[in-house]
């Protein structure tokens, strides 16, 4: 019975060394900063400021085609997507109407044709008598201004048929260039009136091979847009695939919606193979700054903050300051957790910026503050600071089941 008891106290003894074995290397564990905190080496390299926004897909040329006369439609002789030649018919209207004024103005010639031969015939008599004396000066007078309104008059009714027929030819609608037909706006039998403004009828894009994005960009980003330079978009019916376009114009005229100011900006796309299509919705990047080699640092590095950040000095013995992060926008250049620098460098948005970053330094963080440059929101180039490549900074904590995020918190309950 003893013995057994030995050996039980024995077994128990073990236990407790294992126990307690693991507990320590849980807390050495827990209190490493290797094992605690995700680190990244800096490095060199390149980074691209972009400016971005939404916008349209649109043809270079799109002809609205309306109609000058009422009437209704009789023949349809396109529909969608239909190519068409320049002068090619696209629909007819019912010409009732309209070929019977042609008529009537028609017959109008004819008559004064005929009043114009009798006036003719009138004014050779008269010339004849008055040379015979047999007529007054008067009366020779007379019959040339009737000659004179005879001729007016035939001009007149051939003017008002040369309108009418005008009117007839306007009944058939014909394609003022050569193009694709994206949208019909009428049907057959459809009436149609032309009282105060030209409808619009059918849609003909010139060209397919050739599109142009309008979007609007921020004012605060509108000023690093120049034309030439190269944007790249994708649409949501090519997730996966980058296209690219030149900036064509910077238009000057602003939109001004709820106080936020606007402005307009043309991108030309080439589109060879036409799987761009009018009224896509593209996601635009422009490209406006570049640096080739530069010291890059994550965004989450200026985000990270420790827990006990609060109560911990920089080595210049002054406190160091809060690092709330701050959203990157369309107008911000220099990564979340970034802050302004002060003094001279007030009012600066995109070069005067500051942050603080983590540093690995043996079995310490050290806290080291940089200046911010451009950033392409993964990434933001640092323009001074205690940092160099090689250097490990601190991006957010692993909790791998080793312990909680606070070590301060860390223990283990005995019974």
């Amino acid at each position: 019975m003893k013995h057994i008891g030995k050996i039980f106290i024995g077994i128990s003894v073990i236990a407790g060394l294992i126990g307690g074995g693991v507990w320590y290397f849980k807390q050495r564990a827990a209190h490493n900063p290797e094992q605690r905190y995700k680190l990244v080496t800096l490095e060199k390299g390149e980074v691209t400021q972009t400016v971005s926004a939404n916008g349209t897909l649109n043809p270079v040329v799109l002809v609205s085609v309306g109609t000058q006369v009422s009437g209704t439609v009789k023949k349809l002789y396109v529909d969608f997507n239909d190519p068409v030649k320049k002068g090619q018919p696209l629909l007819e209207l019912d010409d009732a109407l309209v070929s019977a004024v042609e008529r009537q103005s028609a017959a109008s010639v004819t008559n004064a044709q005929a009043t114009l031969e009798l006036a003719l015939a009138n004014e050779a008599r008269i010339r004849q008598l008055l040379a015979q004396e047999y007529v007054s000066k008067q009366e020779y007078d007379q019959s040339r201004q009737a000659l004179k309104s005879a001729q007016a008059q035939l001009a007149l009714a051939r003017a008002q048929n040369e309108r009418d027929r005008a009117n007839l030819n306007f009944t058939v609608i014909r394609s003022p260039v050569d193009g694709v037909v994206i949208d019909r706006v009428v049907d057959l039998g459809q009436t149609v009136a032309a009282s105060f403004q030209t409808p619009t009828l059918i849609k003909i894009a010139q060209d397919l091979s050739e599109m142009r994005i309008d979007t609007s960009f921020a004012e605060a980003d509108i000023g690093n847009i120049r034309e030439g330079q190269k944007a790249k978009f994708t649409v949501d019916a090519f997730p996966s695939r980058n296209f690219v376009g030149d900036v064509q114009q910077v238009r000057l005229n602003p939109t001004n919606q709820q106080n936020v100011v606007t402005y307009n900006v043309r991108v030309n796309v080439a589109n060879p193979e036409h799987v761009l299509l009018p009224g896509m919705t593209a996601y635009v990047n422009i490209a406006v700054t570049q640096r080739p080699d530069a010291l890059l640092v994550p965004n989450a590095a200026l985000r990270f903050k420790p827990a006990d950040a609060a109560e911990k000095k920089a080595e210049n013995g002054t406190k160091m300051a809060s690092t709330a992060a701050v959203p990157l926008g369309a107008a911000s250049n220099a990564g979340d957790g970034v802050t302004k620098g002060g003094g001279d460098k007030k009012g600066k948005k995109r070069d005067g910026q500051s942050g603080t970053v983590y540093v690995l330094v043996g079995e310490e963080i050290k806290p080291v503050s940089v200046q911010l440059g451009i950033t392409d929101n993964r990434n933001t180039e640092i323009v001074s600071g205690d940092l160099k490549a090689g250097d490990r900074v601190i991006i957010g904590e692993n909790n791998n089941g080793n312990g909680p995020s606070k070590p301060s918190s860390v223990g283990m309950r005995m019974f």
